[in-house]
């Protein structure tokens, strides 16, 4: 770590590996949970598929549309997921793009097929920029906060 840095600068890989898993679980529990209430409200019967499945990702019936829906709100619940699990604006863009790496390779396992349809292509970089944006702004909101300076500030507790 350089001398006159805020913060700690040093690569920690234990820190980062558990960061990945825990946005990982956080993003996948909270879109199971929305794709089984999008599945109830639709009468369709729940499966992996639907998380995916890259053919499950249309606006055919209200099931598809239901499923869109689902990834798009899960993209706002990941951004509270980015804010909570890694406090950093500057590295919601990294994390981001990570996870939406993992679910391409885990797409492409579970089809054993490359993704090939538009419109999963569409929702993947519409829920990546929204998880991004959203995780920067919660961040940024945390990082700006003012930091009490002063003989004021040594008499209260700060929740810095």
């Amino acid at each position: 770590m350089k001398g006159g840095t805020f913060r700690n600068t040093q690569w920690d890989p234990t820190l980062l590996s558990s960061q990945i898993v825990s946005m990982q679980f956080c993003v996948y529990f909270t879109l199971g949970l929305l794709v089984y209430v999008a599945n109830k409200l639709s009468g369709d019967n729940y499966s992996l598929d639907h998380l995916f499945e890259y053919h499950e990702i249309h606006i055919y019936d209200l099931g598809g549309r239901l499923v869109i829906c689902a990834f798009v709100l899960n993209a706002f619940l990941a951004s509270l997921a980015l804010w909570c699990i890694v406090r950093r604006a500057k590295l919601c863009l990294d994390f981001s793009c990570t996870f939406h790496v993992l679910h391409l390779l885990i797409c492409w396992w579970y089809n054993r097929s490359f993704p090939a349809n538009a419109s999963w292509w569409l929702l993947n970089v519409i829920t990546g920029t929204i998880m991004c944006i959203g995780g920067e702004f919660l961040c940024l909101q945390t990082e700006m906060k003012e930091i009490p300076v002063g003989y004021a500030a040594l008499n209260q507790k700060s929740d810095v």
